[in-house]
């Protein structure tokens, strides 16, 4: 997910809602959502976030072949969706949000498509495209392919175009997709829920001069009649809707280990390669937690200086800030969380965004494991004093961020919000409950547990089965908890845990007792310089020998 560098410790966008309370649902399953309220989402909707219907009907592969038009900014073309009927059903239920579709182009297997309608938009969930399927293709088991002929608009949330002047060369245009949390939909016609996922392929057409990529890998590039240039790709991993991404530019690459190149534009790519030339240390490191890296290629695309956020784990493609290019190194850790996400995340996902803990928790999780063995820890070296000590260290400052989201929803009289697994129905936007909440607290959770069955002696080989076991799903909380328990079985501490309090309102109800040396001494050296008569003598260079850039970053917040 996002990120963005706020004060001394790495954070998410927080996007918080001004306008829905969220208020607390009556009926909480353990762990689980409450029940749907009563709002306009018609029953049998099995994602409040979407009005796709795929637990009858579910897309298995999408092909895009699209025109980038810079001058319209518009994408035009059309997507084929291949599907298939798992329970008998008369309808296929598409997302669409401000897309401009042609509705007498649709077809299935080649034929017309009468009868199928586009519904009015709901908020912020856009509109649904209801599909008439056929008589003989209702049954389970059947597989027919829908194509859509369509365009986006202006009013596109998934896309940002770029004039020139707002590119670091400022000789050529720029777009990038962003589709995180629902905004697939005004990109392409599809199931925009994470509990679809699918393989897709894509053809796209671009100016001369420009470069495409995509979250896939690229399979060919061809000039096209008349100019420009088609740019061809497949990802043969399936994946959910918002890890479909795009971008377009003047784009070079620069191979920077053995399955990863970084691309930016001509003026940055050499300094971002430069930044973010220990990639493959980060993988390893990954891979020695949680096993084999699946995606083939790990690229990195450093965008331009305009870009807002902090990166985006994109399947094979990366996306971060120019913000991190800080000449020294010292912020490329940051790729360490999307790195992370190719198998939290990616891999093994969650079925619904009131789930986005397991996808945002595992991966911070998994990300301070990546950093402590990167600083002299983890399991070859029997998890040494050191690497632990920057596990605890950058977990201080993510409780100190949990504290605040808590604090704040509160104070909206939003408790849902704090939930480890929010209620969403009621067509809630998800981008509204997007906070360090399912960061932070899906964090606690999993270090509280690891702290009672033993130690990451015994809790990472936990976390390398839970992936192998749930490999290219998309899985609710009570499937987390139910391996949980399976795993442990035979651990009385984990026979004892308060579920309850786990998945709660609120702040975690469990002291995480973290190491806090490193912190100690940034806020020790802070409080020293902040004495009202200074004694000059009393500092030295040997004050801060060996610390990192967030212990500067906390001793200059504290000054």
């Amino acid at each position: 997910m996002l990120r963005s560098l706020v004060g001394s410790e790495m954070c998410i966008r927080d996007r918080v809602s001004t306008q829905s309370t969220g208020t607390e649902p009556s009926r909480m399953g353990v762990c689980g959502t409450a029940e749907p309220q009563a709002s306009t989402a018609p029953v049998g909707r099995p994602d409040p976030s979407s009005f796709a219907n795929f637990e009858h009907v579910a897309a298995v592969h999408s092909h895009l072949q699209l025109l980038v038009d810079f001058e319209a900014q518009v994408l035009s073309g059309s997507v084929e969706i291949r599907c298939r009927v798992h329970h008998p059903a008369e309808h296929l239920l598409l997302d669409t949000k401000h897309l401009d579709i042609e509705m007498d182009g649709l077809t299935i297997n080649d034929e017309a498509v009468p009868g199928s309608e586009l519904f009015p938009e709901v908020g912020e969930l856009g509109c649904k495209l209801e599909i008439k399927i056929p008589d003989g293709l209702q049954a389970a088991g059947t597989e027919f392919v829908l194509r859509v002929p369509y365009a986006t608009t202006d009013k596109c949330s998934a896309i940002q175009w770029l004039p020139k002047e707002q590119t670091a060369g400022k000789q050529h245009p720029y777009l990038f997709s962003q589709c995180q949390a629902i905004h697939a939909r005004s990109m392409l016609p599809c199931q925009d829920t994470p509990g679809v996922k699918s393989t897709y392929s894509a053809e796209i057409q671009v100016p001369s001069g420009l470069t495409a990529l995509m979250s896939a890998i690229s399979t060919q590039s061809e000039a096209c009649e008349g100019g420009g240039m088609t740019f061809k790709f497949a990802q043969k991993i399936a994946v959910p809707s918002y890890l479909i991404a795009i971008v377009v530019g003047n784009l070079e690459g620069i191979k920077v280990g053995p399955r990863s190149t970084v691309w930016s534009e001509p003026e940055m790519v050499q300094a971002a390669a430069s930044e973010f030339s220990e990639t493959e240390k980060f993988i390893e490191a990954a891979e020695s937690i949680v096993g084999d890296y699946i995606w083939g290629k790990y690229d990195i695309l450093c965008l331009p200086p305009s870009f807002p956020y902090g990166g985006m784990e994109n399947p094979a493609l990366t996306f971060v800030t120019p913000s991190l290019l800080a000449g020294d190194k010292s912020l490329a850790d940051v790729v360490a969380h999307e790195i992370a996400h190719s198998w939290t995340g990616n891999l093994v996902g969650c079925r619904t965004w009131e789930h986005f803990w397991l996808n945002e928790g595992h991966t911070v999780f998994l990300e301070r494991k990546i950093g402590a063995i990167m600083n002299g820890g983890g399991a070859a070296t029997g998890w040494a004093e050191a690497g632990q000590l920057h596990f605890d260290f950058k977990a201080l400052g993510g409780w100190n961020a949990l504290r605040d989201s808590v604090q704040y929803f509160q104070a909206q009289g939003n408790d849902n919000f704090t939930r480890l697994v929010p209620d969403l129905s009621g067509d809630i936007d998800p981008d509204d409950a997007f906070s360090s909440v399912p960061y932070e607290k899906g964090f606690n959770t999993l270090y509280h547990i690891e702290k009672l069955v033993g130690g990451p002696s015994v809790f990472e080989p936990f976390l390398k089965k839970y992936i192998e076991k749930f490999a290219h799903q998309s899985i609710q909380t009570e499937d987390w908890k139910n391996f949980v328990l399976e795993y442990f079985a035979d651990n009385e501490a984990v026979a004892r845990l308060d579920w309850q309090a786990i998945c709660g309102p609120g702040m975690p109800s469990w002291d995480p007792e973290f190491k806090t040396a490193l912190a100690d001494s940034a806020l020790g050296l802070a409080t020293k310089w902040s004495q009202t008569e200074l004694d000059l003598t009393d500092f030295a260079a040997e004050d801060v020998r060996g610390w990192n850039t967030q212990q500067f970053e906390l001793f200059l917040d504290w000054l």
